[in-house]
């Protein structure tokens, strides 16, 4: 299971690529296409034309982690495909990552500190 930090940025390339290429093609992809720094701890997130792999991406301070899953049934739950890209909370990609609907989890609201006691 692999569980992102809260907080931490995720970014989806929404449109698929090639899954031949390896971590530094990757951090290319992101630097070139994305305009984006693939080492500024964010997990960038990949998806290939079939709806069953998936490849994250990032800097963990000491260097490039390449992470790979490929579903044995079904499919990732994908955005629209289109250029560019779209952020998810660290639920979403857990979610994704197990082959959930990542758009039905929510963040949390943040609920308003009573000011005094009745």
């Amino acid at each position: 299971m692999i569980a992102p930090p809260s907080g931490v940025r995720v970014l989806v390339a929404t449109k698929p690529i090639d899954f031949r290429k390896g971590a530094n093609g990757l951090a290319a992809l992101i630097k070139d296409e994305m305009r984006a720094d693939p080492f500024s701890g964010a997990i960038y997130v990949f998806r290939a034309k079939r709806a069953d792999r998936i490849k994250l991406l990032y800097w963990d301070g000491t260097g490039v982690v390449l992470v790979a899953k490929t579903l044995e049934q079904g499919g990732f739950r994908w955005p629209r495909v289109q250029d560019g890209a779209m952020r998810l909370t660290a639920s979403q990609l857990g979610a994704l990552l197990d082959g959930l609907d990542w758009a039905r989890v929510y963040s949390r609201r943040r609920t308003r500190i009573p000011v005094e006691a009745h």
